[in-house]
């Protein structure tokens, strides 16, 4: 019988020639990623909680800050800062004010066939790159940093077989929260969604990180795709090689399958309080909002930017909307400035900020007080998310939510003028 993705990395980590979903093997960890949301705590065990503080391997440590940046009050200074001091004191490689987490550990470290701990639920996204990557909390990180192993239950595999191209003005954010809306925000509970078929080589490295991203939206434990043509032109132009390329077997058993027809997805909108409460975008067209977010791990990419600056040129921003665009890394970032994406933004009205995970993430610069209306390409929409607990969240495009920033209510960039 033959293994899946999941199951061959797995497999390879654990350094046994054979996994099966439902059975619990130590594996060596690759690379083990943390960002200031929790890495204070991290140290505050490390320093408290062990007889004998060590660290592994320090080359496999990749600690960033994101979630607030620049601090934003004297207790979040002083959390970056246990954070920078213990990275240079161990040697640590340590980013402050360079972007988001997983979208610096796509540019900058993820390999195919890596198995990878990150302290934040998002980590999945490594999957668009064939790795297995895995949110972990405080306890699990803290445990695989100073013995470098730790345990995985091997996860049943769905698979997501891809047929077909998303139409003209479509996006694999649409594609994403369709299929989550599909089989539930429990559809997938700890288990690897894995997406292959023809309807992958339509896909840009952009798309499967959108789509990869997301995963854990449905409850998976990791998201998986092979790493084909389109990644490994990725990962040359960024100087870093595989450490194994994997794909399933033929005869590989998986928990469900299912076939999707890009050609027939179509924009949507998730809307308040579940990623999973998703409904057609004109659905929800009128709906009046007071702050719109283009940005987040999930659409903050430059093909994002470019999609939402093409549809606000010569435009503005409704006056009674706040929009933030918020690139996704200071490599985005510089590219936006060279298209001239930046300046368009402006011109019409937008806030542009540093890169960082801001509003998505609904305690830092930008979150939205009581009663207001919020429509965003973040990865969340539970209550309270972006701020006031009886404030609402709608999940979209970068395009619906572009357009919507322009109108001054939820609309799709085919209802402009």
């Amino acid at each position: 019988m033959g293994m899946t993705m999941a199951e061959k990395i797995i497999a390879a980590a654990a350094g046994v020639d054979e996994v099966r979903a439902g059975d619990i093997h130590t594996v060596e960890v690759d690379q083990l990623m943390s960002n200031d949301g929790t890495t204070h705590l991290t140290i505050d065990m490390y320093h408290n909680k062990l007889k004998h503080p060590r660290i592994a391997d320090p080359k496999k440590l990749v600690w960033i800050v994101d979630h607030n940046v620049p601090a934003d009050s004297p207790k979040t200074a002083a959390s970056h800062k246990k954070m920078r001091d213990f990275a240079k004191e161990h040697g640590i490689t340590y980013y402050e004010g360079k972007g988001v987490c997983h979208q610096i550990m796509m540019e900058n470290h993820v390999r195919p066939g890596e198995l990878i701990f990150g302290a934040d639920s998002h980590t999945c996204a490594y999957g668009a790159l064939g790795a297995f990557g895995t949110g972990v909390g405080c306890t699990d990180y803290l445990y695989a940093m100073v013995t470098g192993t730790s345990w995985v239950l091997v996860p049943e595999t769905i698979r997501f077989y891809l047929t077909g191209s998303l139409p003209k003005g479509v996006y694999a954010r649409d594609l994403i929260l369709t299929i989550i809306g599909r089989i539930g925000a429990n559809g997938a509970n700890y288990k690897a969604m894995e997406f292959v078929g023809d309807g992958m080589k339509s896909l840009t490295m952009s798309d499967r990180i959108a789509i990869c991203n997301l995963c854990v939206e449905a409850g998976a434990k990791t998201a998986l795709m092979e790493a084909d043509e389109i990644a490994m032109d990725y990962l040359k132009e960024r100087g870093r090689e595989p450490k194994h390329i994997f794909q399933s077997d033929a005869d590989a058993v998986f928990a469900e399958e299912y076939e999707i027809d890009l050609n027939q997805i179509t924009p949507v909108v998730a809307k308040p309080h579940f990623v999973d409460n998703l409904v057609n975008a004109k659905k929800c067209a009128g709906t009046r909002i007071d702050e719109a977010f283009l940005g987040s791990c999930n659409n903050g990419r430059i093909e994002d930017l470019r999609v939402g600056a093409e549809i606000i040129r010569g435009r503005k921003v409704h006056p009674m909307v706040r929009f933030l665009v918020v690139p996704a890394s200071q490599e985005v970032y510089a590219q936006a400035l060279k298209e001239g994406l930046i300046q368009t933004f402006m011109e019409a009205g937008a806030i542009v900020m540093n890169a960082n995970c801001s509003v998505c993430w609904g305690s830092c610069q930008g979150v939205i007080g009581e009663g207001e209306t919020l429509i965003s390409t973040g990865t969340r929409n539970f209550k309270g998310r972006a701020g006031h607990a009886d404030s609402f969240v709608y999940l979209a495009s970068a395009a619906t939510v572009t357009a919507s920033a322009i109108k001054g209510e939820i609309a799709t960039a085919d209802m402009l003028d």
